[in-house]
């Protein structure tokens, strides 16, 4: 399999792994928003947010790449 065709294959299991992960990370940052601290929280939150954009990312390169 040439590289391309990888990274075609490759683009969206991580955009999707990526949305499993900022659930994931939304649903730790309101335990511990729950839990009382709010610092850490709002990072997580964050991250999760900042997610999107790698997303959004990852999606234009594949974009670019083409679906083949």
């Amino acid at each position: 399999m040439k590289e391309i065709e990888k990274l075609r294959i490759l683009l969206p299991h991580w955009i999707e792994h990526n949305a499993e992960h900022a659930a994931e990370f939304r649903e730790w940052a309101e335990r511990a928003r729950v839990a009382g601290h709010e610092g850490p929280a709002s990072d997580i939150a964050l991250a999760a947010e900042e997610m999107g954009w790698v997303n959004e990312q990852l999606a234009a390169a594949l974009e670019k790449l083409g679906r083949g």
